[in-house]
């Protein structure tokens, strides 16, 4: 069994940026704000849209590209890197921005998402309801002290804790970091989630005291539980906001639809400081965002935009466009008419739709590009509407 230990990575030469949240603007229509994330790599503005590069790199992209594009802020999973290349090498490579050649600032999560999603299914599956029983041969023994689970990679047994976690992440040297906590599946009955969230608090207690011994220039967000419950979600609050953590993630079920996710969000929001940035964990589609940006949410992450773009499907302004319908096939004007990305500025639909016919790995890029870049257009509209008080 590997009990993961990582030693810490070494201060840079120049000293780090202080993080702090600027508050540029909150809106007199809602609660939507206008923001800034100052941290080591730079400023993110808020709100915005966080990509996913699972591995150390947005798929079909590398991240030389991602910069030019102007995605300011980046999640990378501990969970994959500590398995892969492992967060050894990625310290003996001066950490993650130097070996992922990336200088805007990085997020990593704990690794906790991803394996209890293995032990309960998918976020898509928690939300069709079929995330009810534990998967068998994941997840070997959930603890006090953490989680032991198998490598999906080799089958070994890895410990994971919160202290683990932490230090893993103080390698990798992401500018924020989240503490160890627990993903309890939607079906699961009251006194289990009590008990999941008591638990939870503990370990993001734990993973706070092991972050403080050495910022190192690091951000913590605390993550926010308590399901769908108002009650446990105000504690889950009113436990974490009095602890010394940088900002605050809302993770943990959202809930089965849309409406009841809106809900249980109006609720928490009203019980976090204004003062302190926060961030949705796992959602970022179009609609969620419309819907969560009135509420003073600051960042959402998901791997929507590049899913949708693999998938043959390219966000514009007009709604989402499918790439592989015939009447695509001649049609030689850009994918979306204005657009600025490099996609549309050089390459016709006919053409991208003539690459995902033939199953040509380069159809994936262009139209990732695209989607990317539509994402951080969208957040940049929305951050003007909300300055002119319109959201």
């Amino acid at each position: 069994m590997t009990v993961l230990e990582c030693p810490a990575q070494h201060d840079e030469t120049a000293a780090p940026t202080e993080f702090y949240f600027e508050l540029l603007h909150t809106s007199t229509k809602s609660r939507a704000r206008v923001g800034r994330i100052h941290t080591p790599h730079g400023v993110i503005d808020t709100p915005n849209f966080v990509g996913v590069g699972t591995n150390g790199t947005l798929k079909a992209l590398d991240n030389a590209t991602v910069q030019q594009i102007g995605l300011q802020l980046m999640f990378c999973n501990t969970y994959h890197l500590l398995l892969q290349p492992g967060v050894e090498i990625v310290q003996k490579a001066g950490g993650l921005h130097r070996f992922i050649n990336r200088s805007l600032p990085i997020i990593t999560d704990s690794g906790g998402f991803q394996v209890f999603s293995l032990a309960y299914g998918s976020v898509a599956d928690e939300l069709k309801s079929r995330g009810t029983k534990k998967q068998e041969g994941h997840v070997l023994k959930i603890s006090e002290e953490g989680v032991l689970f198998r490598s999906y990679r080799n089958g070994e047994k890895v410990l994971l804790t919160p202290e683990t976690s932490i230090s893993a992440q103080k390698a990798l040297g992401a500018d924020i970091i989240i503490p160890f906590d627990e993903l309890p599946p939607y079906h699961i009955s009251a006194e289990a989630l009590q008990q999941s969230l008591d638990r939870t608090h503990r370990w993001e207690e734990r993973s706070l005291k092991a972050h403080l011994q050495n910022r190192q220039g690091q951000a913590m967000y605390a993550v926010i539980h308590g399901g769908i419950n108002p009650e446990m979600r105000k504690a889950s609050c009113d436990f974490l906001t009095q602890l010394a953590f940088d900002g605050f993630a809302i993770g943990g079920s959202m809930g089965k639809t849309k409406q009841e996710m809106h809900t249980m969000l109006s609720q928490t929001m009203d019980h976090l400081p204004t003062d302190k940035p926060n961030h949705l964990l796992g959602i970022g589609d179009l609609e969620s965002i419309d819907l969560c940006v009135p509420l003073g949410i600051d960042t959402f992450d998901s791997s929507y935009p590049t899913r949708a773009a693999r998938h043959g499907v390219l966000l514009t302004n007009q709604g989402p466009l499918k790439i592989m319908r015939s009447d695509n096939a001649t049609d030689f004007g850009p994918p979306e008419k204005g657009c600025a990305c490099p996609t549309c500025q050089q390459f016709s639909l006919a053409y991208i739709h003539h690459l995902f016919k033939a199953k040509e790995m380069t159809c994936m890029t262009l139209a990732t590009i695209h989607n990317l870049h539509f994402m951080v257009q969208l957040m940049q509209s929305y951050r003007e509407k909300i300055l002119n008080n319109e959201v």
